[in-house]
């Protein structure tokens, strides 16, 4: 499939509005990107089925962890405050981004909110760090810093960040479908969970790479959609009839079972949504755990999220052929920016945790997806989840998986960009590539790249090549690895 459908300077300067076509066609620019009404909804339809398992995976991160007063969340509230923000939020950027972009709440942010932040106060105090947090990255927007940054980055670097998402989102479809996982003893992972491929849930992550690998090698339209549906049908069928239950029974590893949902037909099938959590937030961790202490957790959320969103927005409009040839620009960008940060905000308010843009919009993109409009239905489905939120756990990580796999396939094609000739562009690529799957995040493979780049161009004695921004950054990341050695010598635990 081609991933571009147009000339990528066209779209990314957009200097008139579209004309000619219906009035969505021209809200959306859908014609001028060579896209069509139907193969946006198709491809919102993909990106929902690719990332609707947050609606699940969120209230079994932050739903089921105690706060330092023992108090918890819940899962059903989780749910549906989840739903809610990732509904709210990528209809507003569809409408006013206007770009292919989905946003829910952030694997390993909510993690580091769980276990880091939580753990020191009670989630009210930790949901208003994250307000803070989405507050200052809307403000760095407002400034124009946010945007500054992102054209201040070396194309090389942007071509590696675009790579190295790609690596990152075909491990995360390898370990959420069960091929890739932790091994117990020996090497860090292994394949499958003895070093074999065994289980009837690997025979439907393999049949799903397979199916979905055909139809974008044919060029079929919304063939990552399809391939998902099939293989959830498959996983029903293969359920029912062997019942091969979870990957953990009552404590106990289960080799042969499903890694996230087991694919059964949920009862009841409707369920309200519990919305109490939405503005159940607090600004009392300052007193409560101290100036330096709450500081500290703040600067750790915003630079994780400011560069996590840097990464993805590069590597999506780099995908989506709305990023100019040489990377430092796209359509709206300033106002998807700003999107990106108040869901931030909205995801603390709501006690969701921060939301931001999700790598998974690429699926969308890979079937066709270039505009807003693709969004707006990814988004209406997620206002459906909040009534069927039972239903969204039918697909299984083995169905939705392989997905992200082909869509890594999709990405690492951005290497072609790099040259790996010259040493002091191939190492800073390199680190970037391979740290963001190594290290289970983008803002790690982000901050190797860019310490490492101005590192390696000053030893080649070509340091005014260095934009002031990449000092700055590269600065800040200094400070973000060193955190833990800023606590010891500070004292703050």
């Amino acid at each position: 499939m081609s991933v571009t459908t147009e000339d990528p300077r066209s779209s990314a300067q957009s200097p008139e509005p579209a004309t000619g076509g219906n009035a969505i066609d021209r809200f959306f620019e859908i014609s001028r990107r060579g896209s069509t009404v139907k193969r946006e909804i198709f491809a919102g339809l993909t990106t929902f089925a690719t990332m609707a398992y947050i609606v699940v995976l969120n209230p079994l991160i932050i739903g089921t962890v105690p706060d330092k007063n023992g108090h918890f969340l819940g899962i059903h509230p989780v749910a549906g405050v989840t739903a809610l923000v990732a509904a709210v939020m990528t209809i507003l950027m569809g409408l006013l981004g206007r770009v292919p972009f989905a946003l829910a709440t952030g694997l390993g942010l909510n993690a580091f909110v769980a276990f880091g932040v939580a753990s020191q106060m009670s989630w009210p105090e930790a949901m208003g760090l994250v307000v803070i947090e989405g507050l200052l990255i809307t403000l760095l927007v407002v400034t124009g810093f946010r945007q500054a940054v992102f054209r201040a980055i070396p194309a090389e670097l942007k071509a590696a960040i675009a790579a190295g998402i790609g690596l990152f989102i075909a491990l995360i479809g390898f370990v959420d479908g069960g091929l890739v996982r932790r091994a117990p003893s020996g090497p860090p992972v292994q394949l499958g969970a003895d070093g074999t491929l065994r289980g009837w849930p690997t025979v439907v992550f393999i049949v799903s790479l397979l199916l979905i690998a055909f139809l974008v090698a044919r060029k079929v339209r919304g063939g990552i959609l399809i391939g998902i549906v099939v293989s959830t049908v498959l996983a029903a069928i293969i359920n029912a009839a062997a019942k091969p239950g979870p990957a953990m029974i009552n404590g106990k590893p289960n080799p042969n079972g499903w890694q996230l949902n087991v694919p059964t037909l949920p009862h009841p099938l409707f369920q309200g949504p519990d919305l109490h959590l939405v503005g159940k937030v607090s600004f009392g961790a300052f007193a409560h755990v101290g100036v330096v202490t709450a500081v500290l957790l703040v600067f750790t959320l915003v630079l994780a999220d400011f560069f996590d969103v840097m990464g993805t927005t590069v590597g999506l409009a780099r995908q989506a052929g709305l990023a100019t040839p040489e990377g430092d620009d796209m359509p709206r960008l300033g106002k998807v920016l700003f999107v990106d940060g108040i869901a931030a905000v909205a995801g603390g308010g709501a006690s969701a945790s921060s939301a931001t843009t999700y790598v998974e919009s690429s699926s969308g993109i890979a079937d066709g997806a270039r505009t807003g409009l693709s969004s707006v239905v990814t988004g209406v489905l997620f206002l459906v989840a909040l009534l069927l939120t039972p239903l969204v756990s039918l697909v299984p990580s083995e169905a939705a998986g392989p997905a992200l796999v082909v869509v890594g396939a999709l990405m690492i094609r951005q290497v072609r960009e790099i040259d790996f000739t010259d040493i002091g562009i191939a190492i800073p690529a390199f680190l970037t590539m391979v740290l963001m799957p190594f290290t289970y995040s983008i803002t790690n493979g982000i901050g190797a790249g860019f310490v490492s780049w101005v590192v390696i161009r000053v030893l080649q004695g070509k340091a005014r090549q260095i934009h002031p921004l990449m000092w700055a950054v590269s600065a800040a990341f200094v400070i973000y690895f060193g955190i833990n050695l800023v606590k010891a010598i500070t004292g703050v635990h």
